[in-house]
């Protein structure tokens, strides 16, 4: 287990050691599943398939994803497989499954975490494994361009709303502690910066002109108010949780996952705010020395399938399937200035001119430190 997960530190030094680390920390080393148990799938050697044949023999697939959706796919998505493969050719499928931050999910496999499949926050850390060589596919040429799952950046208020947060310029205020996680381990956190520097852009061209400085300006006032940076969108709620903050910005999903038993929270939806798109990748490298491309090709794949789309709506996801996202489309409100990614220039550029050495959220978190 230990050779096949990358996890032996006597090997590795510095930032690969580090990196190591945290996974073998984090890593939820939980194996699901349903019949008997068996050889890893991987032992079949590499370059071989699973063998629909070979019923009696289990097949192994590792996820590596970011925090949020682990009961979507622990509760639903899984077991939903699991009876589908077992109906399709009688073997049984084993998943382990990891869950951290997106950013240092990638950067965990690109250093060698053993990843049949990464199911990311954000396209930037699938490019992360890309350049790592390891995805040899165009991921994007999957429907839907890759892309699961959408959502929204939203901001959560304890249920009354005492502070009455309409806008982000309420998160400017005196007095309002405010909660989200670090852009440097996690995907959500960039979500969450790009919503708010994206509103700041768009306040300015309603004014007359597209102003990168109106969008500096409105992060680094809500930035002033940011009490914890936590490594997760997960770690940022459970602090959230513990009665620390006002407001915490995240995923519209995780504040619907809260309610889901029970109104915990309000949900306020900005004026403008950004779509947030979720991919996921085929690990190739990983996936041939593991010999299991078959059933995993069948797994991401099924990720499209309405029934694993319907699971997402259900923990609060925004479906791709265009009829599973009609179907419940009364759950998920529009925005009023709903933009995406590209309005910010797409990904390569928001990488640099917001996180990079000299980027936005680069000066504006060295300045408040």
């Amino acid at each position: 287990m230990k050779g096949r997960m990358g996890m032996n530190g006597s090997r590795r030094k510095g930032s690969r050691w580090a990196v190591t680390l945290l996974v073998t920390v984090g890593l939820l080393m939980t194996t699901v599943l349903t019949g008997c148990g068996g050889n890893r799938g991987a032992q079949q050697g590499a370059g071989s398939s699973s063998k629909a044949a070979d019923g009696g023999k289990p097949v192994e697939i590792v996820l590596a994803a970011y925090t949020v959706p682990k009961e979507a796919y622990q509760k639903e998505i899984i077991p939903a497989f699991q009876k589908h493969w077992r109906e399709k050719t009688g073997q049984e499928v084993k998943f382990t499954e990891s869950y951290v931050g997106s950013g240092a999910q990638a950067k965990a496999i690109a250093s060698g975490l053993e990843a049949d499949v990464a199911a990311l926050s954000l396209e930037g850390d699938i490019d992360v494994i890309t350049k790592a060589g390891l995805i040899k596919h165009e991921w994007k040429k999957k429907q839907h361009q890759g892309m699961i799952t959408q959502s929204v950046v939203a901001l959560g208020v304890p249920k009354g709303n005492p502070k009455a947060i309409r806008d982000w310029e309420d998160l400017t205020q005196p007095g309002v502690a405010v909660l989200y996680p670090s852009p440097r381990t996690s995907g959500g956190a960039m979500w969450d910066v790009n919503a708010i520097y994206g509103a700041g852009l768009k306040k300015s061209e309603a004014q007359g002109a597209k102003d990168p400085e109106a969008g500096k300006r409105l992060l680094a006032q809500i930035q002033k108010n940011v009490k914890v940076m936590d490594k997760s969108g997960r770690e940022s709620m459970t602090t959230f949780e513990k009665g620390l903050g006002d407001v915490v910005i995240t995923y519209e999903n995780e504040l619907l996952l809260r309610n889901m038993e029970g109104p915990i929270y309000d949900i306020v939806y900005p004026s403008a705010t950004i779509l947030v798109e979720n991919p996921v990748a085929l690990v190739d490298t990983y996936v041939d020395k593991h010999g299991n491309r078959e059933v995993v090709e069948a797994f991401v794949d099924f990720l499209w399938s309405k029934e694993a789309q319907q699971a997402f709506a259900k923990y609060g996801f925004r479906p791709v399937d265009p009829e599973v996202a009609k179907a419940n489309e009364a759950k998920f409100p529009k925005p009023a200035d709903l933009f995406t990614i590209e309005y910010l220039g797409g990904w390569s550029k928001v990488k640099e001119d917001l996180y990079g050495p000299q980027g936005v959220w680069t000066e504006v978190a060295e300045r408040r430190s």
